[in-house]
């Protein structure tokens, strides 16, 4: 059986989660013995300077007997998430206007920006 087929005969049901620059792919599997387990795998988008890209990812192997386990824990930690940060993203890299806010921060810092700008007049030139 060639590594194409083996491959075929493991993948059961797959979903696809597409979020911004990483998509998340959960995928059931078999086992040699024929049981089921549940891969999570992110995958995330990296773009070079010539244009080209490249994708890293990361997966997770996850068995029947931690489901309840695991459900149990990411429900808690989702449930904290939101009771402490509410739902609103915050992140700066998810505000559309995160560099003018950047310099707008920066300009405050470092006093406003007419403070630091030199009145020229145009007769003078």
């Amino acid at each position: 059986m060639s590594d194409k087929d083996l491959m075929d005969q493991e993948e059961i049901y797959s979903k696809v989660l597409r979020a911004g620059r990483r998509t998340y792919f959960f995928d059931v599997r078999s086992t040699k013995a024929g049981d089921y387990y549940l891969t999570v795998t992110e995958s995330k988008k990296f773009t070079h300077d010539d244009g080209s890209f490249h994708y890293k990812k990361h997966k997770i192997y996850l068995y029947k007997e931690d489901f309840d386990a695991f459900r149990e824990n990411i429900i808690e930690m989702m449930d904290y998430i939101i009771k402490e940060k509410g739902t609103e993203v915050i992140s700066e890299r998810h505000q559309k206007d995160f560099k003018k806010e950047e310099e707008e921060n920066k300009a405050s810092e470092n006093g406003s920006p007419t403070e630091n700008f030199t009145d020229v007049d145009f007769d003078d030139i």
